[in-house]
């Protein structure tokens, strides 16, 4: 099905707009982060909200215009002082009067004479801004609005104020705004009657004209009808498209597998260590899972180095039993390898095939990996994403099991399970994630959670230091390293950068060659995937005593004896980033230690997070601090990994309307899984006006 007309306005490219020329279209491409080849639109527009609204009613003597406030002056204009031509730093003032006292105007860097244009003398104006002191007079400093009185009415009382970039001015951006709202189409409703007038929301059209064009400045507000209806809309568009997601995998029926234990019971012998409660729990309720015709589809989260990998193991050993076979996807070539290697000696002890498959490997290696595959002789299947290229066909895809899903689109998960035409799905996560934000990026998945560690594992000791205190730092790590230790050591950027102030991985790198030559290496995500695999073999053999790293090593990575995770400008890093790096050390039998180094002044936020990671290592508690400190759309990443993040919906005002708009979407897709009529057509608006068109063409037909 195409777009619905209706919709066109919105979809106008916004260079067919007035006063958009060529530069301005470049400018506005950019903010809206519009991908190559593509052009910004006016439903871009229409979706960008204002951050706050200014109220120009207030109109007012000079007398009565007080401090800090924002007025509109009737002013009649006396005199005028430009800066001496031998400096221009100085202000151009502007005197003026009404009949109760008296103002100066002030603008800084003013060329030409357009200030005496605006503001002629001996004229009228009227001259909108807020009211500063100086000297102990009063007076304006760059004025918002300078008005003829025949342009009065043009002043817009109640103005919302919208986030810019460089070069975009709130006058151009507001002009786009109201030719977009003026084209703003009548749309059919999509929401159910009880639950418009339970809230006493208005049409999505009035919404928005409320939000863009309000009448008070409590029209506008995050809480007012308008804006909840609007994050409500946001959040239904993003559930119904999960719902029909899931629809899409659930729909094929799967298989109910019957299990014979042959194969997961020598699993559990082979196994050099004995299985924790959570793991017994998590296997039983996939295996229920695995058991029953419906396709699977759940999550299973716990926390750094929680053994969530043999759970997953135990999990594809028994479709193996059954006959078919298992993937499993990871987001990075590294993460893919330690997988591997975790798990091919336990593959050979129970006598099952497993290989590797990445994007960059020789012929040689690939193509009998690719016939393995789709005769069958290959059991399990190790990959990146790679995993769902054209060439890969499975012989009988059982199960497909995804780690760091948030590293993923919904759309590549998707992909995956379409290569086994009955896959079950298992979803892994070191983010200890919430009910909410399992609701925005799974849909309607059900959650596994393991909570303890597997036994043997070691605490691990966080300090938080100065970076002043490098001297002392190094001093000690250099004890430890000639004891027998390793240790990781992360930056947050690979080269300096001449904007922000901080020591860059190759820099640390050289300077702790200096003091450890060969025994430093450094590795970091642009370097090609086989340097990064020798350093990493060079690394896990004990080779190398020091590995200086990016986040490249954030997730996954296991070294047993490396016990010491030293984090650079540790104030730069989200809270489940320090968490999952601290997480490579205490896997061994050592006791570990963390170091958390950051750079002075530190901000409030910056040492709340330290300051939980050094009190608790408790992936759950941590994530509940990370939704205080930073809000829903940072915790997973998603602002850089083309998840969900959110436009119209404030996740710390808007969480409650989640849980509704979940019922709400089930219920549609239940009711009318095909969207037909004309209730299925306002929905179908609503998913191509929020850019979800990606899911029309898997709604079911009839």
């Amino acid at each position: 099905m195409a777009r619905p007309d209706l919709l066109t306005p919105l979809f106008r490219s916004l260079s067919s707009f007035s006063g958009v020329g060529p530069k301005l279209d470049a400018l506005l491409n950019k903010f809206f982060n519009v991908a190559k080849g593509q052009e910004a639109i006016a439903q871009d527009v229409l979706m960008h909200m204002p951050s706050q609204t200014i109220d120009r009613r207030k109109q007012v003597s000079i007398a009565k215009a007080y401090l800090g406030e924002i007025v509109t002056l009737e002013l009649y204009i006396d005199s005028h002082q430009p800066p001496p031509k031998n400096r221009p730093s100085m202000p151009h003032r502007v005197f003026a009067h009404d009949e109760s006292g008296e103002i100066s105007l002030v603008f800084f860097r003013t060329h030409g004479n357009w200030v005496e244009k605006l503001l002629p003398i001996g004229s009228t104006r009227y001259v909108c801004g807020e009211i500063g002191f100086f000297n102990g007079a009063k007076q304006i400093t760059h004025p918002d609005y300078v008005l003829a009185p025949d342009k009065l009415d043009t002043l817009p009382l109640i103005e919302p104020v919208y986030p810019l970039t460089q070069g975009l001015s709130s006058k151009a951006l507001r002009k786009l705004i109201l030719q977009v709202i003026e084209r703003l189409p009548d749309l059919p409703e999509w929401i159910n009657k009880k639950r418009l007038e339970e809230n006493h929301w208005s049409s999505f059209t009035d919404a928005m004209r409320a939000v863009h064009t309000p009448n008070s400045p409590q029209e506008a507000e995050l809480t007012a009808p308008a804006r909840m209806r609007l994050a409500y809309d946001e959040y239904l568009a993003g559930q119904i498209t999960l719902q029909i997601i899931r629809s899409t995998l659930i729909k094929k029926k799967g298989v109910a597998r019957e299990f014979n234990g042959q194969l997961t019971d020598k699993l559990l012998k082979a196994l050099p260590f004995t299985l924790t409660q959570g793991q017994h729990t998590a296997i039983s309720e996939i295996m229920a899972d695995l058991g029953k015709e419906d396709r699977m589809s759940r999550l299973l989260q716990g926390d750094v180095g929680s053994g969530k990998t043999i759970v997953a193991l135990m999990a594809m050993v028994a479709v193996v039993e059954t006959g078919a076979q298992a993937a499993i996807m990871a987001p990075t070539e590294i993460l893919a390898t330690q997988h591997y290697k975790t798990l091919k000696p336990l593959c050979d002890a129970i006598g099952l095939n497993i290989i590797l498959l990445m994007g960059k490997q020789k012929v040689a290696v690939r193509k009998p990996a690719l016939v393995g595959i789709k005769d069958g002789s290959i059991n399990i299947i190790v990959g990146t994403h790679a995993l769902f290229q054209a060439d890969v066909e499975f012989n009988n895809l059982g199960l497909s099991v995804v780690d760091e899903q948030h590293k993923f689109g919904v759309y590549q998960r998707l992909a995956l399970s379409e290569k086994g035409k009955n896959a079950d799905l298992l979803v892994m996560t070191a983010t200890p994630i919430p009910r909410s934000l399992v609701l925005t990026h799974f849909g309607d998945m059900e959650v596994s959670t393991l909570k303890e560690k597997p036994s043997g594992r070691q605490p691990i000791d966080t300090a938080v230091l100065p970076i002043k205190e490098y001297t002392r730092v190094v001093a000690r790590l250099k004890n430890r390293i000639e004891a027998g230790a390793q240790a990781f050591w992360v930056c947050p950027l690979v080269e300096q950068s001449e904007i922000l102030d901080l020591v860059s991985a190759q820099d640390r790198y050289n300077e702790l060659k200096k003091i450890f030559g060969d025994k430093v290496a450094l590795v970091h995500g642009r370097m090609k995937a086989k340097e990064k695999q020798e350093i990493m073999e060079r690394f896990i053999g004990n080779e190398i005593k020091i590995l200086v790293a990016t986040t490249v090593i954030e997730v996954g990575v296991d070294v047993p004896n490396a016990s010491i995770m030293i984090i650079e400008h540790s104030e730069r890093f989200g809270l489940a980033q320090l968490h999952q790096l601290r997480g490579r050390v205490g896997r061994g039998t050592e006791r570990s230690a963390c170091l958390l180094l950051y750079k002075e002044p530190l901000s409030e936020t910056a040492n709340a997070r330290l300051q939980t990671i050094k009190q608790t290592e408790d992936g759950f508690e941590i994530a509940k601090k990370d939704l205080e400190l930073r809000g829903e759309g940072d915790v997973l990443g998603t602002r850089q990994s083309g998840m969900p993040g959110y436009n119209l919906a404030v996740p710390d005002v808007h969480r409650h309307l989640l849980e509704k708009a979940h019922a709400d979407a089930k219920n549609i897709i239940a009711n009318n899984p095909s969207l037909s009529g004309a209730e299925g057509e306002a929905v179908r608006i609503l998913l191509y006006l929020f850019r979800k068109e990606l899911a029309i063409p898997l709604i079911r037909a009839g």
